[in-house]
């Protein structure tokens, strides 16, 4: 961290008493929603406070490290897991946000899923609605194609289109990237247009005030609004309070922790929820993966993380028929690779050794569109930690197993000279067949297959029908005059794309929106 901050940040960690803030808009977390909402609201002319649990880092911090990345930027140094440790989630917690540590994928909303939020949940956005919005923030954040594809995307569009599979160049958040390819430790050149150094020095320069190292602990009532939240200031190192408390008084309150953080909160604090909706319908983009060995040195950790996908099985069997699936490459750091490969002791080594060699692959599950497939629950620890229940069912590992087939297939046809499953009972398969007849004899079950997600959505779900919605279709608590949810939680199910620009694209719509109404009160 810089030797000295800017006035309008403070570092909580340092205090050493009591603090009082009042502001016209109080912003808890600081990632893609939080960061467009403070923006937005902050150049109305709004006096903006942002509260944010993790530290305060930027461009000249990040080194490339992982052993430095992953206790500073993320949860639970990058190992927050569901309550069955099952599935491992990679989620940011920093000032930005995941949008500091992402790989910097952009996609739009499917039409499909859009549909099924309208036809289900009472939407009205289409993407005709939503395309200024999305130009706006495109723009914003230089959202563009990036046609440059290291080693292991280059594999994945070889092996595609020799199987005549679909599959597209991704847009990325970037400007003058370097490819560096170590986006998860944070940008070290600045290229990454996070709002870690788009949105949040933009509202900062209208005053907006930010406040690390400071855990929302419970929003407090007074009739039927929030009067103020309760903060407490966390060590250096971001876990444990320290014996400070600062309260943060409002007009308005803004959610954005994200698909656990907010839901967490508001079952912290008891916020009136008389249908029993919130943490529930959470979903993630449970993820699998393959690794080819190839011919070649691909050096998965370098060159831009993600720049190809496949949507060939997303939609395999229509929206609500049996669960679909994105195909991507990753990025596969020593650190990273070490946990996600699945493997023990010989094997294990054998695959550390060839590290340059593999081509890594993933699949991220599209859930929540089906009756099987109802997501997981946010609910509390004894101490007020949130806990996220995920239960594992047959729909989802006939998902799993069908994915794991359709990656080992595409590095075969991309040249792999043996492709293994990330998953403790493969080995290693010389050829397409052998592959495809070991993955229908795998178990399916916990802690057999490693299962990852990045994406947390859900759990504050907005719609038409007040008894299945947290929220209205603007964000609106139902229940709660003065607070608006702003971030993947309120997305009914999850989305079927790495969901950073959709959350971006709605929090500019809904703080928009806000603004207008708060300047109007």
């Amino acid at each position: 961290m810089p030797d000295s901050l800017p006035r309008n940040i403070v570092d909580c960690s340092q205090l050493q008493q009591d603090l009082f803030i009042e502001a016209d808009v109080a912003i808890v977390g600081t990632g893609a929603g939080g960061g467009v909402a403070a923006r937005t609201l902050s150049q109305a002319g709004l006096r903006v406070v942002m509260i944010e649990e993790g530290p305060f880092k930027t461009t000249g911090d990040f080194r490339m490290q992982e052993s430095d990345a992953y206790p500073t930027l993320y949860h639970d140094v990058a190992n927050r897991k569901t309550d069955d440790k099952a599935i491992t989630i990679l989620q940011g917690r920093a000032v930005g946000g995941g949008t500091t540590v992402n790989w910097t994928s952009c996609f739009r909303i499917p039409e499909q899923t859009l549909a099924h939020w309208q036809q289900h949940y009472g939407w009205t956005h289409n993407s005709e609605t939503l395309a200024p919005w999305y130009r706006r923030v495109e723009s914003l954040f230089n959202i563009q194609p990036w046609p440059v594809h290291n080693a292991s995307n280059s594999a994945l569009v070889r092996g595609a289109d020799k199987l005549g599979w679909q599959n597209d160049v991704i847009a990325r958040n970037v400007r003058r990237c370097r490819n560096l390819g170590y986006c998860g430790m944070g940008c070290p050149v600045g290229a990454k247009q996070s709002t870690l150094l788009t949105c949040i020095p933009d509202a900062m320069k209208h005053d907006a005030t930010l406040l690390t190292r400071l855990r929302a602990q419970q929003l407090i009532m007074r009739g039927d609004g929030i009067e103020e939240i309760e903060c407490h200031a966390l060590t250096a190192i971001g876990v444990d309070p320290t014996g400070v408390k600062v309260r943060v008084r409002a007009r308005h309150v803004v959610l954005a922790a994200g698909g656990i953080g907010s839901p967490a909160l508001m079952l912290r604090s008891r916020l009136p929820d008389p249908y029993g909706l919130v943490g529930k319908r959470t979903f993630l983009h449970i993820t699998v993966g393959t690794f080819a060995h190839m011919r070649d040195r691909v050096d998965p950790y370098y060159g831009a993380p993600q720049t190809a996908t496949s949507n060939q099985f997303l939609w395999r069997d229509g929206v609500t028929g049996e669960m679909g699936y994105k195909i991507e490459a990753v990025p596969l750091q020593p650190g990273l690779a070490a946990t996600a490969l699945g493997a023990f002791g010989i094997r294990h080594a054998e695959l550390m050794e060839g590290l340059p060699y593999l081509q890594p692959l993933i699949a991220i599950m599209r859930d929540g569109f089906h009756d099987e497939s109802a997501g997981g629950s946010v609910s509390l620890n004894s101490d007020g930690s949130p806990l996220l229940s995920y239960p594992l069912n047959n729909y989802l590992w006939r998902g799993i197993r069908h994915a794991y087939a359709s990656l080992m297939q595409i590095q075969f046809a991309a040249g792999a000279q043996r492709v293994g499953a990330a998953h403790s009972d493969s080995a290693w398969y010389d050829n397409w067949l052998q592959a495809q007849a070991a993955v229908e004899q795998m178990p399916m079950k916990p802690h057999h297959a490693r299962l990852f997600s990045a994406h947390v959505m859900g759990g504050c779900v907005m719609g038409a029908d007040r008894t299945r919605s947290v929220v209205d279709l603007d964000g609106n608590h139902r229940h709660v005059s003065n607070l608006t949810v702003i971030d993947g939680s309120i997305f009914p199910t999850s989305i079927g794309a790495n969901p950073s620009l959709p959350i971006y694209t709605l929090a500019a719509w809904q703080s928009e929106k806000l603004a207008t109404s708060l300047r109007q009160a």
